[in-house]
């Protein structure tokens, strides 16, 4: 694979990314530098700035996979549906499963939003709006009597709640 190859990119990418979740599970957001990230790369500190100028674009892309990952979940509860009255057991399963999400989406993210490039952002918002779409498909599936206008109530009350989550638990 050359050097430049959109895959080895993405691998590299991907490593950072990795890297920064695995210390976040330990460590708090302010101790962790991109020189602590580059720590834990197979390459140097210097070139994660190829791939993310700040430390909050690193955590972005981690909260954009974050999402990535719960919407895939979302996905394949909607097509593989439990009895509508086992949805709320099967849908906090799965928010239960995004530790790290729930632990990101209790930070200040307007630091994340701030300290990244447009780019990234947009990316970050068109996953966001992805999950959001995830939910509103299980919400159609389990619960077809409900209303657009009930949907979005719920979305609307659900995802705030979901900011604080972190801390209580």
């Amino acid at each position: 694979m050359p050097a430049s190859s959109p895959q080895l990119a993405d691998a590299r990418r991907d490593e950072i990314v990795d890297a920064c979740a695995q210390l976040y599970q330990t460590l708090p957001f302010k101790k962790i530098t991109l020189g602590v990230i580059g720590e834990k790369t197979s390459f140097s500190r210097t070139s994660i700035y190829n791939y993310f100028q700040t430390k909050e674009e690193i955590f972005l892309a981690l909260l954009e996979r974050e999402y990535a990952a719960w919407a895939d979940d979302l996905a394949a509860l909607a097509a593989a549906p439990v009895p509508a009255e086992t949805f709320p057991a099967a849908f906090a399963a799965l928010v239960g499963r995004r530790g790290c999400m729930l632990k990101l989406m209790s930070m200040n993210l307007y630091d994340l939003e701030a300290n990244s490039r447009l780019e990234n952002l947009a990316a970050f918002k068109r996953e966001y709006a992805a999950t959001l779409a995830a939910l509103q498909h299980c919400l159609e599936v389990f619960f077809p009597a409900m209303t657009g206008e009930d949907r979005q109530a719920f979305l609307y009350a659900f995802f705030p709640f979901l900011f604080g989550v972190y801390p209580y638990t």
